[in-house]
């Protein structure tokens, strides 16, 4: 009988050290402690862009929300609520003084910006880059379209509309970094590979409707053959296309294709009157944004010389997050859900 009850408490107590060791790596089975990826939600982190109403934002702003969920931060969403460098930069200002644990910015000015973007890293404050860059300044990181690609897409996808021959234009936001290198890569692409294309005009649509709807009547008027325009961004799209749907007439209209995903801008895709749509990675900028401020937020906390001595970067220097065509035939799979 004593022998039993020994047998009892060896089993009981071999029992409770497996239940132990079992709760032990239950509660480090969760990949965000493990890898201590868990942050305060004190930590704030700030998102800054230009024209802040606009649809074209939200699906970046979720992409950040649901990465600081993820992580336990906080955000905040701030911007200039024109396309107005100065108004950005005063924007910018505002948010450095607040010392916030990171800042992930669209640069509405490349050149203007560059300047208060070194200022946020000097102080110790992490800046990345998305959607539109500042090629010259202390950001850490740029998570975008690989812009002159898309611009190339663009010009491959008119040259199927047109035929591969025909007058072609531009309507676009020359002081737009993002904007130049699409501008850039639709023109070397139709000046190389299209030899019966030719590029026309490069107008300033000033990323506004209606001043595009006027640079497109102004194409339209000196140029009654047009075959194509390629808009660089949403409300350039919408523009041309009321221009060119005002002054159709019995012969063929010119192909427009268009940038991004708003609604008004799908719309006018199934509708027929905007032949073509570039999608970008919106989301992503969001999420991979903040998710690489909070790495470098932490490693500047371990050390803040971190980087002043040449320690590799915890992220990359850019992140190209996609780009896809959408036409009448997939518009539906890019409404909103």
């Amino acid at each position: 009988m004593k022998k039993l009850w020994l047998v009892y408490v060896l089993l009981i107590g071999i029992f409770v050290i497996y239940v132990l060791n079992y709760k032990q790596q239950g509660e480090s089975a969760d990949p965000w402690e493990t890898a201590g990826l868990r942050g305060n939600i004190e930590d704030k982190y700030v998102m800054v862009t230009f024209q802040i109403g606009i649809d074209y934002w939200k699906s970046v702003l979720k992409g950040f929300e649901d990465a600081a969920e993820e992580l336990n931060v906080s955000v905040e969403y701030h911007g200039s609520t024109q396309h107005n460098a100065s108004e950005q930069m005063t924007v910018l200002e505002q948010t450095i003084a607040k010392k916030p644990a990171g800042i992930a910015i669209s640069a509405v000015n490349s050149k203007l910006l560059t300047a208060t973007i070194n200022k946020a890293v000097e102080s110790g404050i992490p800046v990345v880059l998305f959607d539109s860059g500042a090629q010259g300044s202390k950001a850490y990181s740029f998570l975008g379209t690989d812009n002159y690609k898309a611009g190339t897409q663009a010009a491959h996808k008119m040259a199927e509309l047109t035929g591969s021959s025909g007058e072609v234009a531009i309507i676009t936001t020359p002081d737009q970094h993002n904007h130049q290198e699409r501008t850039d890569g639709f023109t070397d692409t139709i000046r190389s590979k299209y030899p019966e294309m030719s590029l026309v005009a490069v107008k300033d649509g000033r990323g506004d409707q209606v001043a595009s709807r006027e640079a497109a009547e102004q194409l339209l008027v000196r140029y009654p053959q047009l075959a194509g325009i390629f808009a660089t961004e949403s409300n350039g799209g919408i523009g041309v296309a009321e221009a060119v749907d005002a002054a159709r007439g019995s012969g063929p209209s010119p192909k427009i294709i268009s940038f991004d995903t708003d609604k008004g801008t799908l719309d006018l895709v199934k509708e027929g009157k905007i032949a073509a749509t570039m999608a970008q990675g919106t989301w992503n900028m969001g999420y991979w944004s903040l998710t690489e401020l909070f790495h470098l937020h932490r490693d500047l906390e371990a050390d803040p010389d971190a980087y002043a001595h040449n320690k590799p970067l915890p992220v990359p220097d850019s992140v190209d997050t996609g780009i896809d065509v959408v036409t009448r035939q997939n518009v539906d799979n890019y409404y909103a859900k």
